[in-house]
């Protein structure tokens, strides 16, 4: 089986990020990161800035959802990329309509079945692997080390303190494991969401590399 898309979802300073870049690389594939707020955004009319925002802090992501109402001509786009029937987003009553979070899983969710549909594309981060989760065609890989390591990491790349880096690290793994329960009613992240596991802690970037262009091209 061939694989058209690449899912790589990483932990902070476990080096997914460097470690897809290069995979999309010798794959000749799309990389795709940022490029997934930029759709979301364009499909409900709202600043790129404040979709990056909304993934991360509830305030703003409420600000976004309330704009999603309003959002006359996402219904088509969204339809089309998820086949979900997104009536929610009709204009608003005059009473006042609040979207839901589940509106806001569906917008990024939509991004990212729309950059899958293409093919050939490397998606980092998103929980892309959560979305596409089922997808013929698509390899979800988890790229990880433990938080000893990452901190140290992260220390050095951004001359700060191991504490700091600790304390970093672990508000990191807090916010990630909030955004899968929010977005995908996902309690426990498992090595079973997963296609391949990758560990730093004992893989280097080019093992890491090899292991998964080695999958996506069986």
């Amino acid at each position: 089986m061939s694989f058209r898309v690449v899912c790589i979802s990483r932990a902070i300073a476990a080096g997914g990020e460097t470690i897809g870049e290069t995979v999309a690389q010798r794959l000749a594939f799309r990389y795709i990161d940022e490029q997934i707020i930029t759709r979301a955004a364009h499909h409900a009319q709202v600043d790129p800035k404040l979709v990056a925002a909304a993934e991360h802090r509830r305030p703003l992501l409420q600000r976004l959802l309330d704009k999603l109402a309003a959002a006359q001509e996402l219904a088509g786009p969204v339809t089309l990329a998820t086949g979900i029937p997104l009536e929610v987003f009709a204009a608003p009553e005059p009473t006042g309509y609040h979207a839901t979070d589940d509106d806001m899983r569906v917008l990024i969710r939509a991004a990212i079945h729309e950059v899958a549909s293409a093919g050939n594309a490397v998606i980092v981060a998103h929980a892309a692997s959560l979305a596409l989760a089922g997808t013929a065609g698509v390899l979800r890989v988890l790229v990880t080390a433990s938080p000893a390591t990452r901190a140290q990491r992260l220390a050095a790349a951004q001359t700060i303190s191991a504490a700091d880096a600790t304390t970093a690290i672990a508000a990191s793994d807090r916010e990630r494991r909030d955004y899968f329960q929010r977005f995908y009613s996902v309690k426990d992240e498992l090595p079973t969401h997963y296609d391949i596991v990758i560990n730093t802690d004992v893989l280097t970037p080019e093992h890491a590399c090899n292991v998964i262009v080695t999958a996506a091209q069986s």
